[in-house]
């Protein structure tokens, strides 16, 4: 049989169909390939009206086997040697093989999953997330409190000029959003009892509702929510920023620890600010439930005043300002850890920051949840 030299393997157009000449061999695969892509448009619509001339043919294996039984179809390759009479019996045997294999080939059937199992692989994937996320929050707290131990023996440390920039950022600043978010809600708080206990003749119990009810959660809740919100996504954005511009791993190559010039000052302010911001959100919805008793419900603000003081016991402020540095550790720490989890997209920047509110704020409920659980048992 007449052979062509030892050459890469072609497909060309020729008058009445195809000729393949050279070697069809695995190294020329994916450049045959793309050429059998280009040439498809100009085969015919039925394989059964193709010609292909297989007499400048090299060599050929099984992926050049393969190649040729696509072009022709199985059904005409498996008469390969009535219509090809001029190749060896054992490249008969070899594409016949392959044009059987490929014929009687069907695809695996997929089986249709059904809605439930599909729901419940969702919340499998879910709470496996949630609990590799929470794996992590307890090995950053670890990390942190590490830090935070090692570097409170060593005074020469203390970051005192970031510690201080952050107080005002996440303190000083908030100051007026909580004051009037605490206000408002504090109003409403006083308008609905006033509804409700105006029905059974006990208006003048609104008072009691109002400090109970900011004394013990509204205060702390609100301004742990609103820094949730506002301070945890700052933290998250910064160190994110910071990461991806590579800034941390400069900051490494320095010999300097980011957790202790990046998250220590932040926990620590955090800590600080929020207690604060309680307290201040304790007397503005008692101001705002105030306003409201003096002007509809004629309750003077002598009578508040001497209500609140006689009828509200210290142990409600205990209660609510000792819950705040508990949140804003937490709120910190999640804001920091969701930062260094960031890569170098602003893309990914965003999803963290995201996430970082939505952590901060349900583990603020749930955390205030538990608590308010364990205090009505004690009977705090």
């Amino acid at each position: 049989m007449p052979k062509t030299a030892s050459s890469p393997g072609k497909l060309e157009q020729q008058a009445g169909g195809l000729r393949a000449s050279g070697d069809w061999t695995l190294p020329h695969h994916k450049r045959l390939r793309r050429t059998i892509e280009q040439q498809r448009p100009g085969h015919a619509a039925n394989t059964q009206d193709l010609n292909l001339d297989l007499k400048g043919l090299g060599e050929l294996d099984t992926s050049g086997a393969v190649l040729l039984v696509e072009i022709m179809g199985p059904e005409r390759m498996l008469e390969v040697a009535n219509w090809a009479p001029e190749q060896p019996a054992e490249r008969h045997a070899l594409l016949m093989a392959v044009a059987g294999a490929m014929h009687h080939s069907t695809p695996i059937p997929t089986r249709a999953r059904s809605p439930a199992v599909v729901a419940l692989g969702e919340i499998g994937r879910i709470m496996e997330n949630l609990g590799r996320q929470q794996l992590q929050l307890l090995g950053f707290i670890g990390l942190t409190l590490g830090s935070l131990a090692s570097v409170l023996v060593k005074p020469w440390r203390w970051r005192v000029t970031a510690l201080v920039a952050h107080i005002q950022q996440t303190g000083l600043n908030a100051i007026p959003i909580v004051a009037l978010l605490t206000f408002l809600v504090g109003a409403v708080v006083a308008f609905l009892g006033a509804t409700v206990l105006r029905d059974f003749g006990a208006t003048i119990f609104t008072v009691n509702l109002v400090a109970y009810a900011f004394l013990r959660e509204f205060g702390v809740l609100l301004a742990a929510i609103m820094l949730a919100g506002r301070t945890a996504s700052a933290f998250t954005a910064q160190i994110g920023s910071m990461k991806a511009n590579e800034e941390i791993d400069a900051l490494r190559a320095q010999g300097l620890s980011p957790m202790e010039l990046l998250v220590l000052p932040r926990v620590l302010a955090m800590m600080i600010s929020l207690p604060i911001l309680t307290f201040i959100g304790m007397l503005s919805g008692i101001a705002g439930g105030a306003m409201v008793c003096v002007l509809a419900l004629d309750i003077t603000l002598i009578q508040f005043l001497d209500i609140l003081q006689r009828d509200t016991p210290l142990r409600h402020l205990l209660v609510g300002l000792g819950k705040a540095p508990i949140f804003a550790f937490l709120i910190a720490v999640i804001g920091c850890l969701e930062g260094f989890k960031a890569s170098g997209s602003a893309q990914s920047v965003g999803e963290h920051t995201t996430s970082s509110v939505v952590q901060s704020i349900f583990m603020v409920i749930l955390i205030d949840a538990l608590a308010a659980m364990f205090f009505m048992e004690m009977g705090w």
